[in-house]
């Protein structure tokens, strides 16, 4: 075997991944790809802050501790926050709109995209904090919460970097 040969092969330069497609065409897909990703971080991101929105509004919600409203009020501040960087995108293209800035507004929108998770994921883990805290007691959320933040990193970031450098 040559040395070559022994080498796991290179990632393929995303401008020349075997697509027999302009740098317009490929901009446009990727920015199909992002928009469809985009439409699925948004419902969930607005259906978590409506959800945060509405327990305000619960009749238990008086018996909160002072760690409990602290707690809610951060998410609400951190699923608030994540919307409109989820929204952002959508700002983002209709003031580049016909400015011949596809590319930029594809840089951009995947690190909106990218921020919009990490919010997702410390709603996510704040809600099973929040609500384990309550059903639980403190040291139940606060696991359940880094149980959550775990399975996200791993799920989220580490298997699909694994994926990646298989293939």
């Amino acid at each position: 075997m040559s040395h070559s040969e022994s080498r796991p092969p290179e990632e393929p330069d995303a401008a020349h991944d075997g697509r027999d497609e302009t740098v317009t065409e490929r901009l446009d897909r990727n920015w199909n790809e992002l928009l469809q990703e985009v439409r699925v971080i948004q419902t969930g991101t607005q259906i978590l802050t409506g959800f945060l929105l509405a327990a305000v509004f619960q009749s238990r919600f008086d018996e909160l501790d002072a760690f409990q409203v602290d707690t809610y009020l951060v998410l609400v501040v951190t699923s608030i926050v994540t919307t409109l960087v989820g929204l952002a995108p959508v700002s983002l293209h209709r003031v580049l709109f016909r400015k011949r800035a596809k590319e930029t507004i594809v840089r951009y929108t995947d690190y909106f995209v990218q921020a919009t998770l990490a919010g997702v994921a410390l709603t996510v883990a704040g809600i099973g904090l929040l609500i384990f805290d309550l059903v639980l007691g403190r040291v139940w959320g606060i696991a359940f919460a880094v149980f959550i933040f775990l399975v996200v990193v791993v799920i989220w970031i580490v298997v699909p970097r694994r994926i990646r450098h298989t293939i």
